[in-house]
């Protein structure tokens, strides 16, 4: 054991040379690190970049939205007159029908009799008649000569006016029998729309229970309906009295339909009819147009919006709707002052008119807001303005100057008012 040994390997040349440089690398690159500088923050931000637009007071149309719904303007029930069966149905369920047109036929033979047996009752008393008449003439003369008392006279004067009564009462028998067959065939009473029938043919009619038949309605003109809130007509009150609201001379607006698929009803009409009172069970306000119809594109029942044109807003302010921001409790808008910064201003907003908003209050004339970049302004921060809104027609077009020159840019499309707004629709 003790003649073992292990021999011991000294390291090589390069094995060392490898050793003693692992330090200078580390420090090299230490010293590397420690040389590099920290990145820069980020590059300071220009001026926010906005249009803006000078607060006008203007007279301003506006209109007034609500949902609505078309009625016949004459909606007419076709009903059975007499009991009997029904033959037959002579119309097109579903077309239109002229005045006097036949529309159901029923069965006329048992009218018939009624009226021939009444036609033989009337000449019974006719000749009756004549021969209480022949005794009355035979009677007087003999009377003035007093060969008869004045009682037989007075008997044959009475019997021959109870015989002309008798020949009335039959007359009327005779023309009710006659009346009664002519209700038998059913007619329309004027040009509509025919509705599907209620009865078949065969069935047995009772006038006064199962008497309907159909329905007739009249399409030219038109009705439109449409309901005022209480609120609504207490805040058009006060407007008016207030002299923010101006409605037309005898309330005589224009009134515009607008169909479900957005399409505009070419025929304008006008208010007909106001209900003086409330309904008890809607707290509404009934209110009622009329329009031309002549090709009966309005049917009954659609539901449409009405749009009630005339009034007037005095002296209103305007600005875009992009231009009102919504704070944590209120609205407001960006003021620019005379060095191009923007304050924060709290305004009171009323109703939309098309892509703009009325501004009750907190707005004034020749002040300027800011329409477009208000989202990226800062309060006291100064603004680049790359654009000026010159001015908001009627049209719901703005016309934007950006370095001298002008272009013009659709609006919006039209939007449903806010709620507890004029234009908004009533129910």
């Amino acid at each position: 054991m003790s003649g073992l040994f292990f021999p011991i390997r000294r390291p090589s040349a390069g094995f060392a040379a490898r050793r003693s440089g692992l330090p200078l690398l580390l420090v090299v690159a230490l010293a590397l690190l420690g040389g590099c500088k920290k990145p820069a923050g980020p590059p300071a931000l220009g001026a926010p970049e906005v249009t803006v637009m000078t607060v006008a007071a203007r007279d301003t149309p506006v209109d007034m939205e609500f949902t609505a719904q078309t009625q016949s303007s004459r909606e007419v029930e076709i009903r059975a007159r007499v009991d009997g069966f029904l033959d037959r149905r002579t119309y097109s369920e579903g077309e239109q029908v002229k005045a006097g047109q036949t529309l159901f036929q029923m069965d006329p033979k048992p009218f018939q009799a009624l009226l021939q047996t009444a036609k033989g009752q009337l000449a019974q008393q006719q000749a009756r008649l004549l021969v209480t008449q022949q005794n009355l003439a035979r009677v007087k003369p003999l009377a003035a000569q007093q060969a008869l008392s004045q009682k037989d006279l007075d008997d044959a004067i009475g019997n021959e006016k109870q015989a002309q009564a008798a020949v009335i009462a039959a007359q009327g028998q005779v023309e009710t029998a006659d009346l009664n067959l002519s209700y038998t065939t059913i007619r329309s009473p004027l040009n509509g729309l025919a509705s599907y029938a209620r009865q078949q043919d065969g069935s047995y009619l009772i006038a006064n229970s199962s008497g309907l038949l159909t329905y007739v309605y009249q399409l030219d003109p038109m009705w439109v309906n449409f309901s005022v809130s209480q609120n609504e007509m207490l805040r058009y009150q006060d407007q008016i009295a207030a002299g923010k609201l101006i409605f037309p001379p005898n309330s005589e607006f224009v009134v515009a339909v607008e169909l479900a698929d957005g399409t505009e009803f070419p025929q304008h009409g006008k208010i007909s009819f106001a209900n003086p009172a409330f309904s008890t069970d809607t707290g509404t306000f009934l209110v009622r147009a009329v329009l031309a119809n002549p090709k009966g594109t309005l049917r009954p029942g659609q539901f449409v919006r009405a749009r009630i044109s005339g009034a007037m807003r005095p002296n209103a302010i305007l600005v875009p709707q992009r231009a009102v921001l919504q704070g944590a409790r209120s609205h407001f808008v960006w003021v620019v002052d005379g060095e191009s910064k923007a304050h924060q201003r709290v305004v009171e907003v009323g109703e939309w008119n098309g892509d703009n908003w009325f501004i009750n209050d907190g707005l004034k004339a020749g002040e300027r807001v800011v329409v477009d970049g208000a989202i990226r302004v800062a309060p006291d921060v100064p603004l680049k303005i790359v654009g000026t809104l010159a001015s908001t027609d009627t049209g719901g077009k703005t016309v934007v100057e950006k370095g001298g020159a002008s272009d013009t840019q659709a609006s919006a499309p039209t939007q449903p008012a806010a709620p507890g707004a004029p234009g908004g629709a009533s129910q």
